[in-house]
């Protein structure tokens, strides 16, 4: 059968993925329907490359499977009985939940939670403006960045770093604790040119041999919640060789003679019985890069989600810094570009009456919150009603039995407003049909790169779905906050002010005609060359964990979290994790898939097939070790569940090391119980997060 021809091509933005957000061409096949979904070959960083799921876009937006109408829960929680109700009295329904909780308990009793299902701004963060109209319990939002950015903070003093681009300019390419090929994919496509066009070096640091690790020149298969260790062996091989930089660290640093003095006892030999990397190995990075004066350090999310996450990412981050990496074109380092937009969200997000006082909740520890554990409540009454949007907590949360123990109260109300069917939808009371990015407008930002790209609405959403600012616009009439600031304006004029407020003076007509805006920083700015971004001008080798500045980190508002007394005056190993033991021999890391995004495509087919099944790697040696055979079930636990799924064979990942790759449908599980069954919600120091890949359990036959 022939594929019907487009009519037209639109020009968007992919709303799933931080880092990225690819620039994006779409075939627009009528009025609401999409074809192929291509990478913006005009946009300099998506290069015309995208991941393969987004490719298959029109499988999401037109998949049979997809919510159509609001449902009311019939029966029991859980029982998946649901009857078809009207946009209106669906509504009604959750205005009523929401004020008599706050009748009964207070208006924090009311929690509504969002995170990363759309990385619109309008879409996405309007929810926070009917939280401070109603001063609702607020969200720290934990999950993704906070170990990563405190890490990254802590040396720079700013959330910001070399043009990503400079990857192809450079002469090595250190690809740190993220599986790129899989999960940012246009780092690949910078680093691969700089390999063909200079003959660039690519060195691949983590901890199983993933997609990313394949394409390495170098690649170094380090244990879990060990990166510091061999940073600091690093470092020490400089300062010993006479490669790192004296001039740089004298000009530029806030203390490279107490830097050395800490690392003359971290040599390769004692980061070799720490990472299990072989002496061997670390001496060979330490002199390629200690000889590579344009040494380009990609530092990811990945290997920060561990409970001594932010020491890690400083202690790497301080590497380009002795070796004086950062002078040079394509040379340096790069986490984020969080602080270069400056997008003024106050309007949105009804930051003018936001009442400091109200309790931010750690999302983190959804679980904690909605079984009543007094430290995760603050003090403070109960949550009783909830809105979900943008999020799948029953799947994608730490202390999985917790979250389910929570939605499943008899005493809570949950609606979720969804595009499908999640874990978390089939616990609530109520369900709201969603449209999709391509169906409605909203502006959108780069974490990874530096542009500021608009995203229209391009085609029609099935009549009956519906946006999630309409959601929250609908509610703020029934709970009498319609007219606080923020709210009657369509989403088109939200983007408008929000450029023009931002210093952006061309707003939305200019975003239209452009597509995107490049806010990437100058050379001397994005290098530091004029000062790192401390009042001294310093990198900071000896952070002052506990007393950055207030307004630069995530979650300022909880204070100090985790066991921040034992984080290190210079960076160094700390044993925060939840190292292995007699009854826990193996570590868990909870790895991204190719086909999946958090829990997002997991319900698409295409994404289903080219992922297989639920399997848990395990090296040879371990499964003869424990008698083990490919394929077989096997239980894996430890004090917080146990999940049942099959056992995979494969020299990919360490002896001692598991991976388990992808965030599943808790369904595909035996008991319906997903991997998260297994994560921990304790807060990681000095400022909270999440350690996703830090997790200690025992394995058996099923």
């Amino acid at each position: 059968m022939n594929k019907p021809l487009p009519i037209a091509k639109g020009h968007t933005a992919c709303p799933h993925d931080c880092p990225s957000t690819c620039a994006l061409e779409v075939d627009l096949i009528d009025s609401r329907t999409i074809g192929r979904v291509r990478g913006s070959d005009a946009n300099s960083y998506t290069a015309g490359v995208i991941c393969a799921k987004v490719a298959r876009y029109a499988e999401r937006v037109h998949n049979p499977d997809r919510l159509m109408l609001p449902l009311q829960r019939v029966g029991a929680k859980g029982e998946g009985n649901w009857r078809p109700i009207a946009w209106s009295d669906a509504l009604d329904i959750v205005a009523d939940a929401f004020v008599k909780a706050e009748a009964r308990y207070g208006s924090e009793a009311v929690w509504p939670f969002y995170y990363a299902g759309t990385m619109g701004l309008v879409q996405r963060d309007g929810i926070n403006r009917l939280r401070h109209a109603k001063r609702y319990s607020g969200e720290f939002g934990s999950i993704c960045v906070n170990t990563a950015w405190t890490g990254w903070y802590a040396g720079t003093g700013a959330l910001s770093g070399v043009d990503p681009r400079e990857m192809a300019k450079a002469d090595c390419i250190v690809i740190w604790g993220t599986n790129a090929v899989a999960t940012q994919v246009n780092v690949m496509t910078h680093a691969i040119r700089g390999r063909k066009e200079r003959g660039a070096k690519i060195v691949v640091v983590d901890i199983y041999d993933n997609a990313t690790m394949k394409q390495a020149d170098m690649a170094l298969k380090l244990r879990p919640g060990t990166d510091a260790a061999l940073a600091c062996a690093l470092m020490h091989i400089g300062f010993r060789d006479g490669t790192a930089d004296r001039a740089y660290l004298e000009r530029m640093t806030d203390d490279p003679a107490g830097l050395e003095a800490h690392l003359r006892s971290r040599t390769p030999e004692w980061a070799a019985g720490i990472t299990g990397l072989s002496v061997e190995e670390i001496e060979a990075f330490g002199a390629l890069i200690g000889h590579t004066p344009r040494t380009y350090f990609r530092l990811g999310y990945g290997f920060t989600r561990q409970r001594n996450g932010a020491v890690a990412m400083h202690a790497a981050s301080c590497v380009p810094a002795v070796f004086g990496h950062w002078q040079h074109e394509g040379g340096g380092a790069f986490h984020t570009n969080g602080g270069i937009f400056g997008l003024n969200k106050s309007f949105v997000e009804g930051g003018s009456y936001e009442d400091p006082s109200i309790r931010h909740l750690d999302q983190t520890q959804f679980g904690r919150v909605l079984t009543g554990d007094a430290a995760a409540l603050q003090g403070g009454p109960p949550v009783t009603a909830m809105l979900v949007q943008n999020t799948n907590p029953a799947n994608v949360c730490p202390e999985q039995r917790l979250v389910h123990e929570g939605l499943m109260r008899d005493d809570h109300f949950v609606a979720v407003h969804e595009q499908f069917m999640t874990d978390t939808a089939k616990l609530a009371d109520l369900v709201l049909p969603a449209t999709m990015f391509l169906e409605h407008d909203d502006i959108y930002r780069g974490g990874g790169q530096s542009h500021i790209l608009l995203g229209p609405k391009l085609i029609d959403g099935p009549d009956t779905v519906r946006s999630n600012h309409f959601v929250i616009e609908e509610l703020a009439k029934r709970l009498g906050v319609a007219d606080r600031p923020g709210f009657g304006l369509t989403e088109r004029e939200h983007i408008d002010r929000m450029l023009k407020t931002s210093g952006y003076s061309g707003g939305l007509a200019e975003l239209e005609d452009k597509q995107w805006l490049d806010v990437q920083p100058a050379f001397e700015k994005a290098h530091f060359i004029d000062g790192f971004g401390w009042a001294d001008g310093k990198f900071r080798f000896s952070p002052d964990w506990t007393g950055m500045r207030p307004g630069t980190q995530p979650n300022e508002r909880m204070g100090l979290l985790g066991d921040y007394h034992r984080l290190p005056d210079f960076p160094d190993h700390v044993t925060l994790i939840e190292e292995a033991d007699e009854k826990h021999p193996f570590r868990l890391a909870t790895s991204p898939a190719r086909q999946f995004l958090n829990s997002t495509f997991a319900e698409t087919k295409g994404s289903q097939q080219k992922e297989g099944r639920p399997e848990l790697m395990m090296h040879p040696d371990d499964l003869d070790r424990l008698g083990l055979a490919d394929g077989q079930r096997v239980v894996v636990g430890n004090g917080r569940g146990d999940v049942t799924m099959p056992v995979k064979a494969s020299d990919t990942v360490r002896s001692g090391v598991l991976v388990h790759e992808g965030l599943w449908p808790n369904s595909a599980f035996e008991r319906g119980e997903g991997i998260n069954v297994l994560t921990g919600a304790d807060a990681p120091p000095p400022f909270g997060g999440a350690a996703f890949h830090d997790t200690r359990v025992w394995v058996r036959p099923a």
